[in-house]
């Protein structure tokens, strides 16, 4: 949004009164002087007008270490959700990038930038997910060739991306995925005749589940994690 509009839409000034004002230097933007009507501000950035400050919101970031049988939803009538994990002060803030079944385990991203999110999550940036999965059967010698070739999905009628497998024992695997469709891994399986008995996300991108948090924990996200997605996004 441009300055201009922000200062007109949130004080009793006018889109002109609110370019005066902007002119004249009695407005900052993160603590810096700005005299641009048209600069663009977000929703995270902090606005002052003379002393009166007209926006303050941090922007939030959070890694969780999602237990199994916690629903990835802001509220449920029958089931705990992740957000009752946090503090309650955050709760209303935060919402979901890249859900986990209730059955799954692993990390669990929540922030309250919706762009950001978006990015992390948009189809086209093919942003790859890890997951150790433990199956019922073992796994064939196949799977990994037939998730490389692509899993054709009926309901969507269409081929899943290039998904790599790396064998871990009879009954595990690695799997990076590059999608993040319904039941995405599961239906994979269930493809091949199998059937995944656990899932555990170990990463998105280059963020990775911090080995200290317990399954419950979270932590903020680092700088480095955060801009990770946006680097992602620029070059895809």
């Amino acid at each position: 949004m441009k300055l201009d509009r922000f200062i007109s839409n949130n004080t009793p000034h006018s889109r002109q009164a609110a370019r005066l004002l902007i002119a004249s230097g009695r407005v900052t933007v993160a603590g810096e002087r700005v005299c641009d009507p048209r600069f663009e501000v977000d929703q995270f950035v902090a606005i002052n007008l003379d002393e009166a400050l007209l926006q303050y919101r941090p922007a939030l970031f959070f890694m969780l270490h999602k237990p199994v049988g916690y629903l990835s939803a802001t509220s449920d009538p029958e089931h705990a959700t992740v957000l009752e994990l946090f503090a309650p002060e955050l709760r209303d803030e935060l919402h979901i990038g890249g859900r986990l079944d209730r059955s799954s385990s692993g990390l669990l991203i929540l922030t309250n930038d919706g762009s950001w999110s978006r990015r992390l999550t948009e189809p086209k940036v093919k942003l790859p997910k890890t997951y150790h999965v433990t199956t019922l059967r073992p796994i064939s010698s196949e799977t990994a060739e037939r998730f490389a070739a692509g899993i054709y999905m009926t309901t969507e009628q269409l081929t899943t991306s290039p998904a790599k497998l790396e064998q871990l024992a009879e009954y595990e695997c690695r799997l990076t995925i590059y999608e993040g469709r319904y039941h995405q891994i599961k239906r994979m399986f269930h493809a091949v005749g199998n059937q995944v008995v656990s899932l555990h996300r170990e990463s998105m991108g280059a963020i990775q589940l911090d080995p200290a948090l317990a399954p419950g924990q979270y932590r903020a996200l680092t700088a480095a994690e955060i801009a990770s997605v946006d680097q992602a996004s620029t070059s895809s």
